[in-house]
């Protein structure tokens, strides 16, 4: 299996090598060069299989024979065996027609620790069996960062430095990584918001003196490994409800759109899935994308579901590749442009691609406040800010599908206490897993969002 970059100047690579560099050279993402696809039988076999089989059958069609069938498995094992429920990500009824995977059994409490734990592992492997070491540059808009810190804190051969908005992320979400003591981990509070941090990690990537000097590598949702992870739960939740004999709809609340194009790899994949429903919160640059073609940066607004408070989406970029059939020249040409002007249209051919399977909807802070009082009065389960805008998204876009939703719930409630109590009065109990990190000491810098600055920062830690 190889990899191309979306904007088609950097040569094709294997999936180690997209693993470890996250971002191609010519500053685009990686894709696999064909899409491996399952029959209907082999999806209908992942019935009632471990997650962790499941997991294993859908990496090793991208890893090809890079890392032995065997090697890749035990990973997967020991990833999702720090997951608190048997079934790693559950899914329960919520009404008529409508389902809740939970995504947020993971040591972080979010649903960035089921790619993360396995994304940990994998560059472990890697790097042990090529006695290399890499520094870690992590943007985080809240849960990236506590799951990145979680899955490599320790680790041997690998160092990292987490960004996040200072003040614009919730104190559960901050002290995930903050706490954190081990020597490996550095942690900078950004002055600015999360748009900022993710700029910053992208010119340090094309930084290549930098790139070279550290190893530098980056585990957000640009990195190719963390979007096939994230595919897996589409594949266990769908054929719980029936696939492949039925199609399922998916509503996804959406920030940098890494879970909404981790459903479109599964789909590309032969899951048979009817309609995935990206739900924003009032930082609606994907909602506007998909209902008038026009992708356009507006001003990040704090917001009560902070993970999705972001106005450039990476992975758009990874969707918009692949619906103007791979034309990397025409990709690299049109981001372009939106770094530049902050906006572009899609053109009508894609935007049609775009809609053969993606719904937007914008869910503004009042109906999410209220789908978190009504869930509870109606099922009896405290949701976190994020999955409410999901729910929200299912409820207000019904009429598009026949098909069985299932939202997927990102974050626990109590990473969002404050949140969750002021609209319903409850206020989340803490798992036991977690409930320590009130009472422990932090450390963390405050830094200007200011690209020399932090390469300084990254590179005086890879070399200390």
């Amino acid at each position: 299996m190889r990899y191309v970059s979306t904007r088609g100047e950097s040569p094709s690579v294997g999936f180690i090598d997209a693993v470890l560099a996250g971002l191609a050279p010519d500053g685009g993402l990686y894709v696999p060069q064909e899409w491996p696809t399952f029959s209907r039988d082999e999806i209908a076999a992942f019935a009632g299989k471990p997650y962790h089989h499941v997991a294993t059958e859908v990496l090793s069609r991208f890893v090809g024979d890079e890392i032995a069938r065997e090697t890749l498995a035990e990973m997967c094992a020991e990833a999702y065996a720090t997951f608190t429920h048997a079934a790693v990500v559950p899914v329960r009824q919520l009404s008529a027609g409508g389902f809740m995977a939970e995504l947020f059994h993971g040591p972080s409490l979010a649903f960035k620790d089921v790619a993360m734990q396995l994304l940990a592992r994998l560059s472990d492997h890697v790097l042990g069996q090529q006695n290399r070491t890499q520094t870690i540059l992590c943007a985080t808009s809240g849960d990236t960062g506590g799951a990145a810190v979680e899955a490599f804190r320790g680790q041997a051969n690998t160092k990292i430095v987490v960004m996040f908005p200072d003040g614009r992320i919730s104190e559960v979400q901050r002290r995930f990584m903050t706490t954190a003591d081990e020597d490996n981990v550095r942690c900078v509070a950004v002055a600015g918001d999360f748009d900022d941090c993710q700029a910053i990690l992208k010119t340090s990537l094309q930084d290549a003196a930098l790139k070279q000097a550290v190893g530098l590598s980056a585990v957000n949702s640009i990195n190719f490994a963390r979007i096939v992870a994230q595919s897996v739960y589409y594949f266990t939740s769908a054929v719980a409800l029936g696939a492949p004999h039925r199609e399922v709809a998916f509503a996804v609340p959406s920030g940098n759109f890494g879970d909404g194009f981790a459903g479109f790899v599964a789909k590309r994949m032969g899951l048979p899935i009817a309609r995935i429903i990206i739900a924003t919160n009032s930082n609606d640059i994907l909602a506007r994308a998909f209902e008038d073609g026009r992708y356009v940066r507006g001003v990040t607004a704090p917001t009560q579901s902070p993970a999705m408070d972001i106005q450039s989406a990476s992975n758009f970029e990874r969707l918009y590749f692949e619906c103007v059939r791979r034309d990397g020249v025409e990709t690299a040409r049109a981001f372009a442009a939106f770094a530049e002007t902050g906006g572009m249209d899609i053109p009508p051919q894609a935007l049609a691609a775009m809609r053969e399977t993606f719904t937007g909807v914008s869910v503004n802070e009042g109906e999410t406040a209220r789908t978190i009082v009504a869930t509870l009065r109606e099922t009896g389960e405290l949701i976190d800010p994020h999955t409410a805008v999901a729910v929200a998204g299912m409820q207000r876009a019904r009429g598009v599908t026949d098909a069985p939703i299932v939202v997927l719930s990102t974050a626990h409630p109590a990473k969002f206490p404050d949140t969750v109590a002021a609209a319903t009065g409850e206020t989340p109990i803490m798992p036991r897993t977690a409930s320590h990190l009130a009472g422990k000491d932090e450390r963390f810098d405050r830094l200007p969002a200011d690209a020399d600055t932090i390469k300084a920062y990254v590179m005086a830690f890879a070399e200390g």
